[in-house]
């Protein structure tokens, strides 16, 4: 999600000034303090006058969003779909390459059609390690023209770097645009 608002946070009878941060399975503030809060530990969520209420263990904690509160509050309860998040419509083409967990490929056979016998309209790469990265130029041919290339890697391991991935889309005449959490353990990257 990746928005961010200046703010004040109400926490117990503290009121803090900051910048609170709404990513994908988090909110984040910084400021006078530091306060994560995962989705998955909020009890309750609630949104009036401008005052987004979370209930958390830690909590409750109030943040003065103002007109945002509703949106925030919104897109905490019904987060976009893995699916939504990587673009994926029905009736688009795709292939997949490399070893994808089966809840993946049961979101893209539910969405889309088989895979296609020519180009594809998406191809997900699983690059677990840099060497997967050669496999690039080959895949960027195989995409239609206004088709997209997902990079999907591991986060935070040595064998493969953000930079790494990055480096080797441009190589093969690619553009990086998006980047999405497909998972806990996997960051995707898309090159159109």
């Amino acid at each position: 999600m990746g928005q961010e608002l200046a703010c004040c946070l109400r926490l117990g009878s503290r009121v803090l000034s900051g910048k609170a941060y709404l990513e994908t399975d988090h909110l984040l503030f910084r400021g006078e303090g530091r306060i994560k809060i995962p989705f998955e530990n909020l009890k309750a969520v609630s949104a009036a006058a401008g005052l987004l209420k979370l209930e958390y263990e830690g909590g409750p904690a109030e943040f003065e969003l103002g007109a945002a509160a509703e949106r925030w509050a919104a897109k905490i309860l019904h987060p976009p779909t893995r699916a939504a998040k990587l673009g994926i419509k029905p009736g688009l083409s795709f292939r997949l390459i490399g070893d994808f967990d089966p809840g993946f490929q049961t979101e893209l056979k539910d969405l889309a059609p088989a895979p296609p016998k020519t180009k594809a309209d998406l191809i997900f790469l699983h690059a677990p390690a840099r060497k997967h990265l050669a496999q690039i130029p080959k895949l960027a041919q195989a995409l239609n023209p206004k088709g997209a290339l997902w990079i999907v890697y591991p986060k935070g391991v040595t064998e493969i770097r953000e930079v790494e991935v990055i480096q080797a889309g441009r190589a093969a005449g690619l553009k990086d645009i998006k980047v999405a959490g497909f998972s806990r353990t996997h960051t995707a990257l898309k090159f159109v």
